[in-house]
């Protein structure tokens, strides 16, 4: 039995709060685990690669319940199994338990990746969804800042209690979904359809084909892999990296730093986004692609700068700057790839892009945590630099092709 509330407003309550509640974890997690559980820079990768490789091979098994039994069943379920891999990370600092905790919960996110999507655009009746997700998105921007400044307060107490908090709430939103997530237009996919396995083969067999008769989709799969294959190491190591250059010598705890970063680098690519899409609605693919060759080669510049960084300033100069430019370069490297892409061919290929992407994270996440084990972190992001400098090539042999 559910409660009053409109299939609306628990999409945009839920919309709301799983990204307060992901940001106010993602804003201490990496912290803890170098300060508390004493992760070192191969362990710091590898569970990144854990939690990326659970979430790729669960990604499709999972939609079988969400698409034969209930949307609202897999929410639930995702939203429990989130939240227990959050709570128990936060209360036992052990890599072991911190490791399992990642398999955990990204089983978890795969339950509710395109089932919360798929309920909300069932029981709207496929009707007004540009608005819905527009709206929604906009609920996200604003629990994801609002959750910085919240995980920052509360890090500087105890740096592990926002995820606790965090684990903890994502438990309390599953049992709000039961009682108040409505599922009444739901059809249960009929049983030709059931076989995920299959599914999922066929969709990157068909997907691949079509990228093969188009040179476009060939040369873009080049680059998804490359963006896969930079982002991982990064994305584990940067903060380990700049508690390495060293913090200013004034009592700011790394928590406050982390929070300083992520909120500019939030509020400064919300402004550039819009700016920019606003640019780019009388433009045509040659000026965008334009667009993608300077950001990109400002990314891998950046990326490298932070590297070779040997104070503060400058690796915090280079890592914020990297990060607004890479938060831009995401709506504007979509909306040109979706404008090249075929309309009969396109969710097909981009759920193989998908997938190349992912096993792009998977395959250097371990060679990058080797690398800064053996060489230093220092090193190790000026190989995901320049691992990222091949798309800027990627995207000047395509200049002349679009």
């Amino acid at each position: 039995m559910t409660g009053k509330l409109s299939a609306y407003r628990v999409y945009l309550i839920y919309a709301g709060l799983t990204a307060f509640l992901f940001e106010m974890v993602f804003t201490v997690n990496e912290i803890y685990r170098i300060e508390v559980a004493g992760f070192n820079a191969f362990e710091l990768v590898l569970v990144g690669t854990a939690l990326e490789l659970s979430s790729f091979l669960f990604e499709i098994p999972t939609g079988i319940l969400a698409d034969t039994k209930s949307r609202k069943l897999s929410v639930i379920i995702g939203l429990f199994l989130i939240g227990l891999g959050f709570l128990i990370e936060g209360l036992v600092p052990l890599f072991l338990v911190i490791l399992l905790c990642q398999i955990l919960w990204g089983i978890g996110y795969t339950f509710t990746s395109g089932a919360d999507e798929a309920w909300i655009a069932d029981e709207m009746g496929g009707k007004d969804l540009s608005r819905l997700f527009l709206r929604g998105a906009q609920v996200k921007q604003f629990g994801a800042l609002l959750a910085i400044i919240v995980s920052v307060l509360i890090g500087t107490v105890m740096i592990n209690l926002p995820m606790i908090i965090g684990g903890a709430l994502f438990l309390a939103l599953a049992v709000f979904m039961i009682l108040f997530m409505p599922e009444t237009a739901f059809q249960p996919a009929p049983s030709e359809e059931r076989d995920s396995f299959r599914q999922m083969i066929h969709t990157f067999k068909s997907g691949l084909q079509s990228i093969r008769k188009k040179q476009f989709l060939m040369v873009m799969t080049g680059i998804v892999f490359f963006y896969g294959l930079f982002s991982e190491g990064l994305d584990r190591l940067w903060i380990a990296h700049l508690l390495e250059v060293g913090l200013p010598d004034i009592n700011i705890k790394p928590v406050v730093w982390v929070g300083i970063i992520n909120g500019i680098a939030m509020v400064t690519s919300i402004i550039a986004v819009e700016y920019i899409k606003r640019k780019l609605e009388k433009t045509g693919k040659l000026q965008k692609v334009w667009l993608l060759i300077a950001i990109n080669s400002a990314m891998v510049l950046s990326i490298i700068g932070f590297g070779l960084a040997g104070n503060f300033t400058m690796a915090f100069s280079a890592y914020l700057t990297f990060y607004i430019l890479r938060i831009t370069n995401g709506p504007i490297y979509r909306a040109w790839l979706n404008e090249n892409i075929e309309s009969k061919v396109r969710a097909t290929v981009l759920s193989t892009y998908g997938q190349i992407d992912a096993l792009g994270q998977i395959l250097s996440g371990p060679i990058i945590g080797f690398v800064a084990l053996k060489f230093g972190l220092g090193l190790s992001i000026v190989t995901s630099g320049l691992i990222l400098a091949p798309v800027v090539l990627l995207y000047v042999y395509l200049l002349r092709r679009v």
